[in-house]
């Protein structure tokens, strides 16, 4: 393909995407795969260049853009190679109107952007939330340590007891290391929240908001395999891709239970009052993440982040009852919003006399409310809030 075929693609794939997101449709990446897999004519240069494209006008776009060619202009803004392709030519884009103009910039939509900003999210640390994630693994301990672990390329240690940190794009999946479960795909900040639930052997653990088990899958290492530990949550595809995992990583002490939403308490009624820990990671905006998935912040509107919030609160009761006394309650998102965060665990800790905050002591991280907070700027992990509550 032509330089400006490819910028041609991108911006047919861009339109995609922005259509998907005003629907609350496929994320960007998977519009990328879909259309990869159905043009073969692309080879591998085709591709990553495209890729390159579609999330770099991705990055330069605050608000929703309206076209794919705005967004696209957007960032020739910043990528004086880009201006010159928009020339007319065969597979190419059309040439330059005279008073085209490209997108909005900024780091998102300009409501949440003040959210942002109250919740002391702004300048280089809400301009951090755009950079490109780095790759992390996680050692996985049933199997391998961090000091004897060999990999194909050179590594580098994170703040994680077992992270380590790779150039993105590193083809991990296929490696033997990989494949046998010594490693696990898992970003640093993922792991230490995992360290905040203190996780021991023999103990009683439910992963409330298990998903596809990426937690899961680190307490089981943290726990020897030894004890009970639950994984939960009401999306059975997501938790279907547990087992597999599982088997790989030679994690053996794992029960899933798939719930139905607002009955929960019936799938849980044996553990009422017996979890040694509870981990609520609940569902949230990903603000966090959006180094991962920036289109992410165009889904988000005001009453979708209040719902979020809504069944935040909820899990968290749910939390209180699951835990014994003397047991503890891990609350994570991964958001930057004191709504979801700071504020949120404030909130439950006032609604039960019976709970105390219990701050985390973390290998990284600042202090946020009662909890602790990991920033792309500070800490080089994504997003999140990380907060616990011991039961009396």
């Amino acid at each position: 393909m032509t330089p400006a075929a490819r910028v041609q693609t991108a911006i047919e794939l861009l339109d995609a995407i922005i259509a998907s997101a005003r629907a609350k449709g496929a994320p960007a990446d998977r519009i990328l795969a879909e259309w990869f897999r159905n043009n073969r004519f692309a080879g591998s240069k085709d591709r990553r260049a495209i890729r390159e494209l579609v999330f770099g006008a991705i990055r330069a776009c605050g608000p929703v853009p309206e076209t794919g060619r705005a967004a696209m202009l957007r960032l020739a803004e910043t990528d004086p190679a880009i201006a010159p392709l928009f020339d007319g030519s065969k597979y190419g884009p059309s040439a330059l109107g005279a008073d085209e103009a490209a997108a909005e910039g900024g780091i998102a939509p300009e409501w949440l952007e003040r959210k942002l900003a109250a919740s002391q999210i702004a300048g280089d640390e809400a301009a951090a939330l755009l950079d490109r994630a780095p790759l992390d693994l996680r050692v996985n301990t049933l199997k391998a340590d961090r000091a004897s672990l060999q990999l194909p390329v050179e590594s580098h240690p994170t703040d994680a007891p077992n992270g380590l940190r790779l150039e993105p794009g590193t083809p991990v999946e296929q490696w033997e290391a990989f494949r046998d479960g010594r490693i696990e795909v898992q970003d640093t900040g993922s792991q230490i929240a995992c360290l905040a639930v203190g996780a021991q052997p023999g103990e009683t653990v439910i992963d409330l908001c298990a998903g596809a088990g990426g937690k899961t899958l680190a307490l089981a290492a943290t726990m020897d395999n030894l004890g009970t530990l639950v994984a939960a949550d009401t999306d059975r595809n997501r938790l279907s891709r547990l087992g597999p995992r599982a088997e790989r990583a030679g994690v053996t002490n794992i029960e899933t239970r798939l719930l139905d939403p607002k009955k929960e308490r019936e799938a849980l009624s044996d553990l009422m009052g017996k979890a040694d820990a509870v981990l609520v990671d609940a569902p949230c905006s990903g603000t966090g993440t959006w180094r991962r998935n920036p289109e992410a912040r165009w889904r988000l509107d005001e009453a979708e982040l209040a719902r979020l919030a809504e069944v935040q609160s909820y899990l968290l009761d749910l939390a209180r009852e699951l835990v014994r006394p003397g047991g503890r309650i891990v609350y994570v998102t991964c958001s930057l919003l004191d709504e979801e965060g700071a504020d949120q665990f404030e909130a439950f800790l006032a609604r039960d006399d019976d709970l105390e905050a219990q701050p985390p002591a973390l290998p990284a991280g600042r202090p946020r409310g009662n909890g602790v907070r990991l920033t792309p700027y500070h800490d080089g992990t994504d997003g999140f809030f990380i907060a616990c509550a011991g039961r009396a």
